[in-house]
């Protein structure tokens, strides 16, 4: 019987290559949402199937089974035990790793008993094949009443074309046989069990009487799995092992001390190739935002609104723009280390520093994937059941380095840090940037540290991991996650800090009453009648600079900053600094397009100047420079532990229900960072 196939789901355990297969399918016609109620992602798509129908395609979240454990793992039971769901599936396509089929078939043969309809996916056939492993699909699909079985590979993308056609050509089997008694059989028993001669025992009797028969029904699957793998698979002996090679490079790149040494190898690596590479790039677009700045002055009408771009939004949105060559090699090294398999390896010896500090194995995916972003790191900690590890776990994790950090460090330490190596060999702006992440990483481990002191539990809990064999990363699959996560962060960046552009000019252009004419009136202007015309030049640009300041000291946004200077003055920040502080409060990344608005505005852009330029010409009353090593140091370390991002602190409380944690976590921050600002500036 024909079925109509508008809408199909992906679903598999983790590492089976489910999301490289939705790439594959999906291209660049993909994005990210959350499922109604829930802080959980959602990755939809569409493509075309070969007689060009158009197929909505869902990539559901990664899971072993569907017996739920984790908020992740109860999104794919929830939905696909609702047919009202407006995500509900037509067709399920369960990606497994053919490789290790005993395992990925349990959730196959779960799905198989929802008697939704099912394809079956054999991906990663190339590493089944040099594992001489061999799948006859055909008996296999049989088995399941013909279920049509596909051997594929989502990384070189052999059998997409296929697995389309199979999915233009799907018909309902007549007749369903299940696997094994549903789910729904099983708990029915787990809750009769729980009654004795009419009498209802316990929740806790009902909760331990559902898992022994969630249990049971597992290991009854396992049974006849195996039972059916004997039957269909064929294994031969094969010269060259990649289960070997891999543990050979695992001895190494898992060691308690090698381990370690690797890893931060390759982090200083990384941080190095950031500076090498993005110099120029960077220069070009700081240079393009600048000559847009000047054409929007020259070509249009002047006037207000032409101000308000040429000195406000081109210039805000610039300042962070000109960063995004470095966050692109970023986010390219770490797709790379996720493609490789070596991800997993960090994951696994870092398990072994931060159990001590009574972090849970689990938390490990949640703070290092923080280096991108904290927002789907915090996220990603509803998967550790306990709940002291997963409170701590939130509470840190936005300690860790994030991308939006990342603009800030590198406008700091090219405003203080000398271009110069270490050795010869080691750029000193590389190693300070490394120093940065190891300084909220080290931070992180202090602040669970005193948490676990105070949070008192005797639950202790253990990280099962799985790792993958060690792969060459596929350039398309990298290309499309940069492309993902570049153009969220431009976007949702971009959104931000156009509007604060916006308000931020308009609060600097204008002030109460006639102070900014009067603050103008008493500057006296010089008399160049006498002088020659460089004399002249440097006299009028002298006086348009006392003038710029004036009326920038005088306006509504320079009154803001004069009002919290002598707060932020300890830390050796003027009442510039501290607009931009305030702005940021919003998300991180805002300093510096707040920095490049306020710095532009009556700025002469003919003269060629970098906002780096401005800013390292900018000086006190008493001559000396503001941006010094010891301020520079000082706004590094406050934006390294500083909770500077509503976003997160609204996930954080829609992660645990109160506003009490969100809260005390940006009490606890913002005191860390004005703390450790001050010191480092008064010892610097």
């Amino acid at each position: 019987m024909a079925t109509t196939i508008e809408k199909i789901a992906l679903v598999g355990n983790p590492n089976s290559g489910k999301s490289t297969v939705f790439n594959q399918l999906t291209g660049l016609n993909q994005h990210v949402g959350n499922y109604p109620g829930v802080t959980v992602d959602k990755k939809e798509g569409s493509f075309k199937l070969p007689n060009q129908r158009k197929i909505k395609v869902i990539d559901l979240p990664g899971t072993y089974s569907l017996h739920p454990r984790s908020k992740d793992e109860a999104v794919v039971k929830e939905l696909l035990d609702n047919p009202q769901h407006r995500d509900f599936p037509d067709l399920i396509v369960v990606i497994a790793d053919s490789s290790n089929l005993e395992r990925n078939l349990l959730l196959f043969t779960q799905v198989y008993d929802l008697k939704i309809p099912v394809i079956l996916a054999l991906n990663m056939a190339d590493l089944s094949a040099k594992k001489g492993i061999q799948v006859n699909t055909e008996k296999l699909g049989e088995l399941f009443g013909h279920t049509p079985v596909l051997l594929i590979n989502g990384r070189e993308g052999k059998g997409i074309k296929e697995l389309k056609q199979a999915i233009a050509d799907y018909k309902a089997p007549e007749k369903h046989f299940p696997f094994i008694e549903t789910e729904e059989l099983v708990e029915e028993e787990a809750l009769a069990s729980s009654h004795e001669a009419g009498k209802s025992v316990s929740n806790n009797d009902q909760t331990t009487n559902l898992t022994e028969a969630k249990t049971l029904d597992t290991q009854q699957r396992f049974e006849k799995i195996r039972q059916i793998l004997r039957f269909v698979v064929e294994k031969r002996d094969t010269k060259a092992s990649k289960s070997q090679f891999t543990q050979n490079v695992d001895k190494i790149v898992t060691h308690p001390v090698l381990g370690y040494v690797l890893f931060l190898g390759v982090l200083l690596v990384i941080f190095q190739a950031i500076y090498a590479f993005a110099e120029i790039p960077m220069n070009l677009i700081d240079q393009g935002f600048g000559a847009m700045s000047q054409w929007a002055k020259n070509i249009l009408p002047a006037g207000a609104f032409t101000n308000l771009l040429a000195e406000g939004i081109i210039p805000g949105i610039g300042g962070v723009v000109v960063f995004v060559p470095q966050i692109v090699l970023l986010f390219t090294f770490i797709t790379i280390l996720e493609e490789t398999g070596y991800m997993a390896r960090i994951v696994f010896i870092m398990d072994r520093l931060m159990r001590p500090f009574g972090l849970s194995g689990k938390s490990v995916v949640p703070m290092i994937s923080a280096v991108a972003c904290a927002i789907p790191s915090v996220m990603a900690a509803r998967t550790i059941d306990n709940w002291k590890d997963r409170m701590i776990t939130i509470m840190v994790t936005p300690l860790m380095s994030c991308s939006a950090r990342l603009p800030v460090y590198a406008l700091l330490i090219a405003l203080v840090i000398p271009d110069q190596k270490l050795w010869g060999i080691f750029g000193l702006k590389g190693l300070v940037l490394l120093g940065l992440y190891v300084l909220g990483l080290v931070m992180a481990l202090m602040v669970a540290l005193v948490m676990r002191l105070i949070i008192k539990t005797n639950h202790r809990s253990f990280l099962v991991l799985e790792l993958p064999s060690y792969k060459q990363p596929r350039w398309r699959n990298v290309l499309l996650t940069l492309w993902e996560k570049i153009r969220l962060f431009i976007w949702e960046a971009g959104k931000i800090i156009l509007a604060i552009s916006i308000v931020l000019w308009v609060l600097a252009t204008n002030g109460p009453g006639n102070r900014m004419d009067q603050a103008v009136k008493a500057i006296t202007k010089p008399d160049t009648t006498a002088s020659k015309p460089v004399e002249v030049k440097k006299l009028t640009e002298d006086y348009e600079k006392k003038v710029n300041s004036a009326k920038l000291e005088n306006s509504y946004i320079g009154l803001m900053g004069k009002t919290i200077e002598p707060v932020i003055k300890p830390l050796g920040y003027d009442w510039k600094i501290g607009i931009a502080l305030i702005t940021s409060f919003a998300a991180r990344e805002v300093f510096v397009g707040s920095m490049a608005t306020i710095y532009s505005v009556g700025e002469d852009f003919e003269k060629d100047q970098s906002m780096i330029q401005r800013l390292k010409s900018e000086k006190r009353a008493d001559g000396s420079p503001i941006y010094s090593l010891a301020t520079g140091l000082s706004l590094m370390v406050f934006y390294a532990f500083a909770m500077q991002c509503m976003s997160t602190l609204a996930i954080v409380r829609r992660e645990t229900k109160s506003w009490k944690w969100p809260l005390l976590q940006l009490v606890y921050m913002t005191g860390l960072a004005y703390v450790s600002a001050l010191i480092v500036y008064h010892l610097f």
